[in-house]
């Protein structure tokens, strides 16, 4: 009987299976991408057009083709350490990750340029720059961390600065993105630090430390809408924020914190990826939070409605 399953051709050799470039890029993980963009965007008052939707296509280009790229880098090493991924179990070969990565890469720019035009091209040239960076050279460095929680922030300030109707001047669209960019930026910080020892496990003091800096991004978080609490406004768009706000911060905190907590307690390397994991389905519950403080508490439920589906692909997906 014919195998009926989805495959791609790349060259007149290499064919791959759909369900292996799932697995090649993390393809459930990207659901933690729009949320950057979506944050960005509802701090600085910016509507989420047709064209700043171009520019969460972009996000998940981008964040698809690092991790192809990610696996064609790696692949020396995940033959001892991976041996299940997709390429060095062969299912996969490793020109094909590349050219998947490339693609992937070139798709991003592409929506970008038409959604945002040559500006807007530069910004996404410089996050595409620092994606690749880290893959190709800064992983295996103390500045590989920073590198990539520096483009988790960038993104979150690019859904800022995304193109539409009634938008702030740049500066104002910055400074009101400024919080919600912050905050992805120390959750991914953490997530990324703790991924160095996914595989030997870590010190313990890591993720106590870890844990700490994610109970603080939590707090602050949440305590921008506790302040609030007591203001005139009582409409159900304000009650709805007033709700979510904090509601969204712990179920960041809860998921990933309890993952921390069992890491801190025996920091093997599953319970360190376990806790990865969780870091970064992690992120959709706390780019919602944001979301819901900047008025929209549409978009910040849809973002929370996400994250249990995230969950459950991940049991089939893993994503890290």
């Amino acid at each position: 009987m014919k195998d009926r399953k989805a495959v791609f051709r790349f060259g007149s050799r290499s064919a791959v299976r759909l369900a292996d470039l799932a697995l090649l890029v993390r393809a459930p993980a990207a659901l933690s991408v729009p949320g950057d963009v979506i944050a960005g965007a509802t701090a600085a008052g910016r509507p989420l057009s047709a064209r700043a939707l171009g520019i969460v296509g972009s996000s998940v280009c981008r964040y698809w083709a690092g991790m192809a790229l990610n696996d064609y880098a790696d692949a020396t090493v995940d033959a001892v350490e991976r041996p299940d991924r997709p390429v060095p179990s062969g299912r996969v070969a490793r020109r094909t990750a590349l050219a998947v990565a490339g693609g992937l890469t070139a798709a991003g720019l592409g929506l970008v340029a038409a959604a945002g035009g040559r500006r807007r091209l530069l910004g996404a040239l410089l996050l595409t720059g620092l994606v690749w960076a880290y893959d190709l050279k800064l992983k295996s460095t103390q500045a590989g961390t920073a590198a990539m929680a520096g483009v988790r922030t960038l993104d979150v300030l690019a859904g800022a600065l995304a193109p539409g109707p009634g938008a702030v001047s740049t500066g104002a669209a910055l400074r009101r993105a400024a919080l919600p960019a912050a905050l992805v930026g120390a959750h991914t910080y953490t997530l990324m630090a703790l991924s160095r020892h996914e595989i030997s496990g870590a010190p313990a003091r890591l993720p106590v430390t870890t844990l700490a800096v994610s109970t603080a991004t939590a707090l602050a978080t949440a305590l921008p809408a506790t302040a609030r609490a007591g203001t005139a406004d009582t409409g159900p768009t304000e009650k709805a924020r007033t709700g979510l706000v904090p509601a969204d911060a712990l179920a960041s905190l809860g998921a990933y914190g309890t993952a921390q907590a069992r890491a801190a307690r025996e920091p093997s390397g599953e319970n360190v990826r376990r806790a990865v994991g969780a870091g970064i389905l992690g992120l959709m519950p706390l780019q919602a939070a944001p979301t819901a403080r900047a008025g929209s508490p549409v978009f910040a439920a849809a973002l929370g409605v996400v994250h249990p589906l995230a969950r459950r692909l991940a049991r089939r997906i893993s994503p890290t």
